[in-house]
């Protein structure tokens, strides 16, 4: 046998015992990072920190799965590929830590059980993945961040939308829950009524309004306000979406705070609108017909 041929067999056959060891190696590095990834789903996905699972009486009725992260809660509707609330306590406290890096990682969510959208379903629709619990609400930790940029906290929404009215009526609840020290915040889309549009493989449906409610319970009687919004660029001032809480349950068919109050003090509540005690910033209203809207 030529020497060539020899030296060719020779080191095919070490090659193939090299090749084992590889695969042994890679398997016991695919186990571990299968363990590793598994805990991290289940740190992520426990909603045991912030608020614990059982003092989230604050909740509004479900029609979907209930799930809890860290600091927020939703109701998944599969339906319609998307929550029909999010929920969470806004804090001064949270607002006054450094906001950690936006991390812009739109990931599936592993808690929902029939599966959450996608980032495909977005890709090349003309919507944006509008955060309903926003990213610079919970911009207190690197956990809450990458929990805010699941696909369950997601609702396609019009670019001019989002970076538009959206931003700015998100600015000012953090103005006011700044301000107050603490507030209910329940976000959603306005889902059922008439066909609505969907979007990718998962038929993710575009809502035609979006609404935002939110209560203060540290004042003596407790104030609440709602803001109802047609999904489209606005030129409006922020004032003219001000609405009551009665109202928003009326058109989502949603009963906000069912365990925080007497059922006298709710009905009382949420049927009353106080501009003077919800001060819009006329700043914010400018720079969005100004640049947000143009963008």
């Amino acid at each position: 046998m030529p020497r060539k041929e020899r030296y060719r067999r020779k080191i095919g056959r070490g090659s193939g015992k090299g090749y084992l060891l590889r695969l042994l190696l890679m398997g016991i590095a695919a186990v571990i990072i299968l363990f590793a990834l598994l805990r991290q789903v289940k740190q992520l996905g426990g909603g045991e920190s912030f608020i614990p699972v059982e003092e989230r009486f604050f909740l509004p009725a479900s029609k979907g799965q209930l799930i809890h992260h860290h600091a927020y809660s939703l109701s998944y509707v599969e339906q319609y590929e998307q929550p029909e609330w999010v929920a969470y306590v806004l804090t001064k406290e949270n607002l006054r830590k450094p906001n950690v890096p936006r991390t812009n990682w739109f990931v599936p969510d592993p808690m929902v059980t029939t599966g959450s959208a996608r980032f495909s379903d977005y890709k090349h629709s003309g919507y944006t993945k509008g955060h309903l619990a926003p990213a610079g609400d919970m911009a207190q930790d690197t956990m809450t961040m990458r929990e805010s940029f699941y696909m369950s906290n997601m609702s396609p929404q019009l670019r001019a939308f989002n970076g538009g009215i959206w931003r700015e009526l998100e600015e000012n609840v953090r103005d006011w829950a700044y301000r107050r020290g603490q507030l209910y915040v329940v976000t959603g889309p306005v889902l059922g009524g008439k066909s609505l549009k969907t979007i990718g493989r998962n038929k993710v449906a575009v809502p035609r309004y979006f609404y935002k409610v939110l209560l203060d319970l540290a004042v003596d009687p407790p104030e609440a306000m709602g803001f109802l919004i047609e999904h489209n660029r606005s030129e409006l001032p922020l004032a003219h979406y001000e609405v009551t809480v009665d109202s928003v349950e009326a058109i989502t068919g949603i009963d906000f705070f069912p365990e925080l109050m007497t059922d006298s003090l709710e009905e009382q509540t949420e049927s009353i609108i106080a501009p003077d005690k919800w001060p819009i910033d006329p700043r914010r209203f400018r720079q969005r017909v100004n640049e947000w809207n143009k963008n």
